[in-house]
């Protein structure tokens, strides 16, 4: 059931909507902090943290884009050197 579906059942049975919300907001709260807290990002130095990993997985990715695009040029430049030295056999330019 939802939140909404939640507190409407609980006003419905004589319970304050307004009560209802804020324990629901502290509810949240209290659950992002603990998230938080598992996974160390609890300090005021999280924010920071969070821009270095971003700054990190951008760089993998970086990497990852220019090594496929080395790749494929290198790709490129063998067939092509190939097809250059098979018209140079085939027209005799080299034995």
């Amino acid at each position: 059931m939802s939140v909404a579906g939640l507190l409407a059942q609980a006003s419905a049975q004589g319970a304050d909507a307004a009560q209802l919300i804020e324990l629901v907001e502290a509810a949240s709260e209290a659950g992002a902090t603990r998230a938080l807290n598992r996974i160390g990002l609890h300090d005021a130095a999280a924010g920071k943290d969070i821009g270095d990993l971003r700054q990190l997985v951008q760089g993998w990715r970086d990497a990852k884009s220019s090594a496929a695009r080395a790749v494929v040029t290198w790709l490129v430049r063998g067939l092509i050197a190939l097809l250059v030295l098979g018209l140079a056999i085939k027209f005799g330019m080299v034995r």
